[in-house]
């Protein structure tokens, strides 16, 4: 069969070539890569490649027996740096890779295509070629009415998932589940625990599976190991039939050095910046992204847009952002190079994320960005147009870290470190929040979230339904890593599944009762939610109670209140008058303690009367006893 290239073919216009000399193009998807073409009746596939510095570029693949001089690519002669052909009687699922000579010293190497929309299962690394067409969605009232739940008023609580290691198959637990077979099962399960969405940490093509997918290969292919880029449409297509949003874990704060992948990519620094002191990670091993290259910028954003666009994703989780914003992130004195005033900060770096979010708020503006951000750079989660970078919401580190630091002090000495525990409300405007419990917080021997937790086994375990209770009812959108909705013992392990045994144990079925009922109350108690981001939704009814390991607080919406009392302390408190917003009844709707999660008492139901005794400076209050390491939330009746 004949595989002869031509040149007379081209996906390129004007305008794409200098919307990608300028940073700007967005959907270089269409363009870049390998894609289906017809020339004089004859089918084939159109290949193009960035690669400036090269001097000479072939396809090598299934087709020709990976020749290295049958198809040679020609490059174009506007400046560009795209090499490009048509080849004839090319096939879905033959693999390739771009042969590259360079001008740099004679470097020759193969190089996998960094717009494949398919590849090789790892430990191969070719790519595929590959179509998108084919997948019947059948989200179309989830796409319509999806504006109403990605807001800042939108309930939001994320389950986050590494989909290696949720569930797997066989006897010993040794395959993966496919997108295809995770897919109804994950959506059933969420939608069971009352989910709004699911953060998926990264499924971009990845080399190593020990590096979760955070170190990438494949910027715009879903990794093979579970299945086909088609199945995962389904599993996306799935879950927005069970009315569950998709976010996806994206690394464009650095890359892997494989060989194959884009480091060194025409023998030159292309998309990494030459001095190490700039392009390369010491913290992390990887290379570092050139921003303030035009066409480097040009490819990232199109890879988010391409998420959005191709598979339906509701947003984007930002990793690392920190180590994007520093030059000096991870370095000693000496290590990193200043900006041109003499700063730290990545100039190039802020102009990308502003642009990133600009661009796919522009196209969708019905989804949400969020950045994993853990310093105290400014406005990270306010409009490009007031000075900010323009994502949606922003991962409240310091929230994690202060919660943890408390919980995990036994409550005798909880009086002490009051401050951890109240100085988050303080800032909690400052961003449109987001509370995780993510997967960093259990793993690398930090132990579990149920072993953080002091005491004997049952004290634990209400410790843990009370720091559960205590994060649905403070301000800010949610996000729990696997496991912890069961309290799994172990660390998380990325190479195997997750405990589900636990569940034959009533503290652990308790627990996980318990995450659905606050899911569900998260969602419902508009209190709970609407004002996630706004200094309205909250107010204090006491934060001083540091002797007693207790707070008291009212979230707030525009119609209606939730009033949530939180105690630490380990013995009953009794006769604890608490002061409420208007004389009335109050009843208990959810309790921390009740029966149901294996807690010891059972408030839920119960009505309070208030007197017209003066407490925490209102004229109104109530009277009860309060259970050990307990959260309760009440409402006017």
């Amino acid at each position: 069969m004949s595989h002869s290239i031509y040149y007379d073919l081209t996906r390129f216009g004007e305008t794409d070539i200098y919307l990608f000399k300028e940073g700007t193009h967005s959907k270089l998807y269409n363009h870049f890569g390998a894609h289906p073409m017809q020339r004089k009746g004859v089918e084939g596939y159109y290949f193009a490649v960035w690669a400036p510095n090269a001097a000479y570029v072939s396809v090598r693949g299934d087709f020709n027996n990976y020749d290295r001089e049958s198809h040679p690519l020609h490059i174009r002669l506007d400046g560009s740096g795209i090499w490009e052909g048509f080849i004839e009687n090319v096939s879905k699922g033959d693999t390739y890779k771009f042969h590259i000579h360079s001008h740099n010293h004679g470097i020759v190497q193969d190089k996998s295509d960094p717009f494949a929309f398919y590849t090789e299962r790892a430990p191969n690394s070719a790519s595929k070629v590959w179509s998108l067409d084919g997948y019947a969605w059948q989200d179309k009232e989830w796409m319509s009415d999806r504006h109403l739940r990605n807001t800042h008023q939108s309930p939001i609580c994320a389950y986050e998932l590494h989909l290696g290691s949720w569930r797997r198959k066989g006897m010993f637990g040794e395959g993966y589940l496919s997108y295809k077979e995770a897919a109804e099962a994950l959506a059933v399960y969420l939608s069971e625990m009352n989910y709004t969405h699911v953060e998926l940490m990264p499924i971009t093509e990845f080399p190593f599976k020990g590096s979760w997918g955070y170190q990438v290969t494949g910027y715009f292919a879903p990794t093979s190991r579970f299945g086909t880029p088609q199945e995962f449409m389904e599993l996306v297509d799935t879950l927005h039939r069970y009315n569950i949003g998709v976010i996806l874990d994206w690394v464009p704060s650095h890359f892997v050095t494989d060989g194959h992948g884009l480091m060194n990519f025409d023998g030159t620094c292309l998309y990494e910046h030459e001095d190490p002191r700039q392009g390369y990670h010491p913290e992390w091993g990887s290379a570092i992204f050139n921003y303030e290259r035009n066409e480097v910028r040009a490819f990232l954003i199109s890879s988010a847009m391409y998420w959005y666009e191709q598979y339906h994703i509701d947003g984007i989780r930002v990793d690392a952002v920190a180590s994007m914003l520093y030059l000096n992130y991870a370095r000693e004195e000496g290590e990193w190079i200043p900006n041109k005033d003499g700063g730290n900060h990545n100039l190039g770096a802020i102009a990308f994320l502003k642009q990133l979010n600009t661009t796919l708020y522009s196209e969708f503006p019905d989804t949400m960005t969020i950045a994993e951000e853990s310093t105290a750079y400014p406005m990270v989660s306010r409009p490009v147009s007031d000075g900010g970078l323009g994502f949606g919401f922003k991962w409240n580190m310091g929230w994690m870290h202060d919660t943890l630091k408390y919980f995990k002090k036994d409550p005798i000495h909880r009086q002490h470190h009051h401050h951890s525990l109240t100085f988050s409300f303080i800032y909690m405007n400052n961003e449109n929040y987001m509370l995780p419990l993510s997967h960093d917080e259990v793993v690398h021997m930090k132990g579990s979230l149920i072993n953080k937790m002091p005491g004997d086994e049952n004290q634990k375990f209400a410790q843990l339904r009370a720091l559960y209770a205590y994060m649905t009812a403070h301000p800010g959108k949610k996000l729990l890593f696997m496991g912890g909705e069961f309290a799994q013992y172990a660390e998380w392990n990325f190479d195997q599944s997750l405990d589900w045994h636990l569940l034959e144990y009533p503290n652990h079925r308790g627990i996980q009762s318990e995450v659905a009922e606050l899911n569900r109350l998260y969602i419902q108690e508009k209190a709970l939610h609407f004002y996630d981001c706004e200094p309205m939704g909250f107010e204090w009814i006491d934060e001083t109670d540091y002797q007693n390991n207790t707070i008291a607080f009212i979230r707030k919406s525009n119609s209606d209140s939730v009033i949530v009392l939180c105690h630490f302390a380990d013995q009953v408190r009794e006769k604890y008058r608490m002061g409420v917003p208007n004389a009335g009844k109050y009843r208990v709707i959810f309790d921390s303690q009740s029966p149901e999660f294996e807690g010891w008492t059972g408030a839920v139901g119960t009505i309070l009367q208030s007197e017209a005794v003066e407490c925490h400076g209102r004229e109104h209050s109530i009277c009860f006893d309060v259970q050990p390491i307990s959260v309760l939330f009440l409402k006017e009746v």
